[in-house]
């Protein structure tokens, strides 16, 4: 570098233009990747939170389930607005968890749980069922009946962006994945 200084008459090196928007360049590049890898951990962070939102709803849940003789509750799946007199996973679970921001999904941008109540739909063909001999059945031929393939409760919308239409789910046994594709279109009816 100190070659290519170059030294005024009286005697004070000083940097080229060259050298300084090369510095400044490389400045700018790093800060760009910096915010880029900045936004992607957030995102990720807000993405495992609402995870743990779901496991910490399942918890209630199966505090629920333990008080109610093994019997899952009678919920509607979700409700407009806080207003309506429908039973959601919000008003059923409220006295067995911690903190009531579980209920909304942090990249809920549309701020549904504020309006709802929560972030989160629950699969009501599990209304009534005992834990002990669950079985949900969305075609007559092909009954689910194990817990870790029961869809207990997931997002409401595709809040994850970067999960390519995929959705946070709670299942029965108590694992949430990300595994469950949210589709956008409905296929055409035969």
């Amino acid at each position: 570098m100190v070659a290519l200084m170059r030294t005024s008459a009286d005697g004070v090196r000083a940097f080229t233009l060259i050298e300084l928007l090369a510095v400044l360049a490389i400045i700018a590049l790093l800060a760009t990747l910096g915010s880029v890898g900045w936004q992607r951990s957030q995102r990720d962070a807000r993405s495992a939170a609402c995870t743990q939102n779901l496991r910490a709803l399942g918890g209630a849940m199966s505090r629920y389930v333990a008080d109610h003789e093994g019997i899952y509750p009678e919920l509607a799946m979700a409700r407009a607005t806080r207003s309506d007199a429908a039973l959601t996973i919000d008003t059923a679970l409220a006295s067995y968890v911690g903190e009531q921001r579980v209920f909304a999904c942090p990249d809920d941008r549309k701020h549904i749980a504020e309006v709802s109540g929560t972030s989160y739909l629950w699969n009501w063909k599990l209304n009534g069922q005992r834990l002990v001999s669950l079985s949900v059945s969305f075609v007559a031929t092909s009954p689910i009946d194990e817990p870790g393939h029961t869809m207990m409760m997931g997002d409401k919308e595709g809040f994850h962006e970067h999960l390519q239409n995929k959705l946070n789910v709670l299942y029965a046994d108590g694992h949430v994945s990300q595994e469950l594709t949210f589709l956008s279109d409905t296929p055409p009816m035969n």
